[in-house]
């Protein structure tokens, strides 16, 4: 059989022996698909990627800034990891659908950065639709849910992981932008960025941003030449002070000599007021940082914060990603980087506050104690100081479960869009032409801090350059009153170091505040560093105050206003739970 098989296989054919038709066959497919593989492949290389300028100026230049192309580890993904499919089916596929790319290529179609730019979030909604539909399987060459490791993750990443494994997410689903242009924020929160269609929305040129970038650090560079020469000579005047004072002080020395001494060996020392024995109770390290132009707005919003959807569908607390990245995040923000369009040169990004709290079964104390840092001059206000008779605010708000946005956000339930020195701040002749609004909102120093709940709409997308908040969108008064009644307001309190008196007051359509009598604070800067003391009854005796009962759970946030800054020029906390005599409270109340 075998023989029968050998002799038909080199029997001749008409001019060839099957065999050498075998032969030469199989050597041939050997040569086509080794060299058709080798040309596949070579398609696959970084540099047939850029060899077209359209690729080469524009999102080629974009990825060399980005940790896909350069990181620590020295990994680096190519064009083709992240668009060439790996198993062969998808991957001729991917080169098939390619033929229509080249088409456009021979057509001009994106031949120049403006032409690009036209059809950018176009071709993006391609790739995400693409990659969406299968499951994200280019990420995959490199990530994946079981090589994961939640310890060497921070927070918010574990808390977006988990989330997104519950709701059967892929990767593209958050990633956008992650190595190009960040053209999925022109997207609303309604669009369907996986339908496929044609969009002619585009960020602006590049050449733009270069121009508004260099004006950005133009300006701050003449910001921070101003301010330092607003520092050296509010350092001059001070000096010469200190040397007046000095003259002064050694001439009274001198008078009362005598007296001192006396006093010295037959006087009662002095007692140290309500402030009491603070050694035995637990401190809580808080760190307080910069917030920029950051509203409840911006914390909605996906386009301008990440967590967005997390917080409006299921209440994530701020805590929950950002705990610890406090520093992190005023620094970026205190530097302009974002969300900050005035940025003050030299301003810290963030003040670590120790906090210890107790209470006598009548009273709750507060003690904050922080580092200074000497004067920064703020270069847009008159003599570098936005509010000279206070060196420093701190106000502190409270919520009982009321106010069911503070429980989750804190004080950002009370920060807006439209609020003074805020993006969306209404315009001067807006605010006179408010009319009845007016009368029932005081609106002479602009738009304070309300909650949601007082208006009857809450404009968070600034969708088609609507503004946003709702300033103007204020409830009748019978649902205002019900409110009220409800406890539906955020209780405040401030010190404020040039009175050294206590405010109180409340959050509802406004803020509500006036110098109270039955709270006490009181303030000191010594050896650089600051204490502020404040005392409160723990029953509410007024309209707009929220009792402080055992066994429940309180939101707390709290706010520093340094270096004699106003308005939103601060210092805040993320949202804290405060209880009494609760050790596992993130602010335990101690009796004393």
């Amino acid at each position: 059989m075998i023989l029968r098989l050998l002799k038909w296989f080199w029997q001749p054919t008409a001019r060839y022996t099957w065999g050498a038709i075998f032969i030469v066959g199989g050597l041939a497919g050997i040569i086509f698909w080794g060299g058709f593989n080798t040309a596949m492949e070579a398609t696959n290389t970084m540099e047939f990627c850029v060899s077209c300028h359209e690729m080469e100026e524009n999102v080629y230049a974009e990825y060399k800034e980005t940790i896909h192309y350069e990181n620590r580890t020295g990994v680096r993904a190519t064009c083709s990891d992240c668009h060439v499919p790996d198993p062969w089916v998808h991957k001729v596929t991917r080169k098939i659908q390619a033929s229509n790319e080249l088409l456009h290529k021979a057509l001009g179609t994106i031949d120049t950065p403006e032409k690009f730019e036209d059809k950018r979030l176009t071709l993006a909604k391609n790739v995400w639709k693409a990659m969406k539909e299968s499951d994200s399987r280019e990420c995959r060459n490199c990530h994946s849910w079981e090589a994961m490791s939640s310890t060497l993750q921070k927070r918010r990443a574990q808390k977006r992981h988990i989330a997104a494994r519950a709701e059967n997410l892929t990767c593209i689903d958050c990633h956008k932008g992650i190595a190009h242009r960040p053209v999925h924020k022109l997207l609303d929160e309604d669009d369907d960025p996986y339908d496929g269609k044609a969009d002619k929305r585009r960020l602006m040129s590049k050449a733009e941003e270069t121009r508004i970038k260099a004006e950005r650090e133009a300006a701050k560079a003449a910001a921070a030449a101003a301010a330092e020469k607003a520092a050296a000579e509010a350092k001059a005047k001070a000096e010469a002070e200190a040397v007046e004072a000095a003259k002064k002080a050694a001439e009274e020395a001198a008078k009362q000599q005598a007296a001192a001494a006396t006093a010295a060996s037959g006087g009662a020392s002095a007692g140290t007021g309500s402030s009491g024995d603070w050694s035995a109770i637990k401190s809580t390290e808080i760190t307080l940082f910069y917030p920029g132009q950051a509203s409840i707005e911006w914390v909605f919003n996906g386009r301008d914060h990440g967590g967005g959807r997390a917080v409006r569908r299921i209440n994530d607390r701020c805590q929950e990603c950002h705990k610890g990245e406090e520093a992190d995040m005023g620094a970026k923000i205190v530097s302009g980087e974002k969300a900050e369009a005035t940025p003050i040169p030299g301003k810290r990004g963030s003040i670590p506050v120790d906090v210890k709290a107790k209470h006598d079964g009548e009273n709750l104390t507060l003690r904050f104690e922080w580092p200074d840092v000497g004067h920064t001059p703020v270069p847009f206000a008159d003599g570098g100081k936005m509010d000279p008779e206070n060196q420093i605010k701190l106000a502190v708000m409270f919520d009982d479960e009321a106010v069911e946005m503070a429980g989750f956000t804190g004080c950002w339930a009370t920060c807006h869009h439209d609020s003074r020195y805020m993006p969306d701040a209404p315009k001067a002749d807006a605010l006179a032409a408010a009319g009845a609004l007016g009368e029932v909102i005081n609106l002479k120093d602009g738009v304070t801090k309300y909650l949601p709940d007082s208006r009857s709409e809450f404009e968070y997308k600034g969708k088609n350059g609507k503004p946003r908040g709702a300033w103007d969108k204020l409830i009748d008064k019978a649902d205002m009153d019900a409110l009220r009644e409800q406890g539906a307001f955020m209780d405040l309190m401030r010190y404020k170091s040039g009175s050294e008196k206590a405010e109180s007051g409340s959050i509802l359509a406004q803020r509500l505040l006036k110098y109270a009598d039955n709270i006490s604070a009181s303030g000191s800067l010594k050896d650089g560093k600051w204490t502020v003391i404040i005392t409160r009854p723990l029953k509410a005796d007024k309209p707009g105050g929220v009792s402080i009962e055992a066994g429940k759970t309180y939101t707390m946030g709290f706010a520093i206003h340094d270096d004699y800054t106003s308005a939103r020029f601060h210092h805040v906390s993320l949202e804290y739970k405060l209880e009494l005599d609760n050790p596992e409270a993130e602010i335990n109340v101690v009796k004393q």
